[in-house]
């Protein structure tokens, strides 16, 4: 059941011009959704404008809808990772930006969630950029990587580890392959954007 916010046509597809304000949509809003967003999730208990399964694309937008989209602690619970990132693909405009943060996979929550389908590391989304390892032809969608950001445990970052994971990507790479299991990650913030 698909139930519409006051307001917007499913399907109106209007981008913004120069006076507008940026169109964001909160994928898995969850009770707080982030302010003048439209909410999108499964659960009518939660502050969503638009009810959908995340998991059955697509969803009830036109292409190239948004200028933003944000999932904050959402892509560890889909159950395919390619074929949503294929979705806020198409939901974006060419160029717009996608906000995706979810736990690092040494972080114990990760792991404690029983809901948790994906453990994913600060490298996963390379996948859709041309670092793919050789394996990008599974989707042809593409993303450029803007920032990530990594937080660990505060003991970590009150010793400096995470403004140096943070501040030279070999690092991280060297954290991740050695050291994470000691030095724990907790979070992980991705800010992408659509190649169209």
């Amino acid at each position: 059941m698909l139930e519409q916010p006051a307001g917007l046509a499913v399907g109106v597809n209007p981008l913004p011009g120069p006076q507008s304000k940026p169109r964001i949509l909160d994928v898995g809003c969850g009770l707080h959704k982030y302010p003048g967003a439209i909410g999108l999730d499964r659960n009518p208990a939660t502050a969503a404008d638009v009810i959908a399964d995340l998991d059955r694309p697509p969803y009830p937008f036109r292409d190239n809808s948004f200028d933003e989209i944000r999932a904050i602690h959402v892509i560890e619970h889909v159950a395919d990772i390619l074929r949503t990132m294929e979705e806020f693909h198409r939901l974006l405009r060419p160029g717009g930006r996608l906000v995706i943060v979810t736990p690092h996979y040494t972080d114990f929550s990760s792991f404690c969630d029983p809901t948790h389908r994906w453990h994913l590391t600060s490298f996963s989304f390379r996948y859709f950029g041309p670092d793919h390892g050789g394996f990008g032809y599974y989707t042809t969608v593409r993303f450029n990587e803007i920032r990530v950001r990594v937080q660990l445990l505060n003991v970590w970052r009150w010793l400096g580890l995470e403004w140096m994971i943070n501040r030279w990507r070999w690092f991280r790479r060297f954290w991740e392959h050695y050291l994470c299991f000691v030095v724990r990650g907790k979070a992980i913030e991705f800010v992408l954007q659509a190649i169209k």
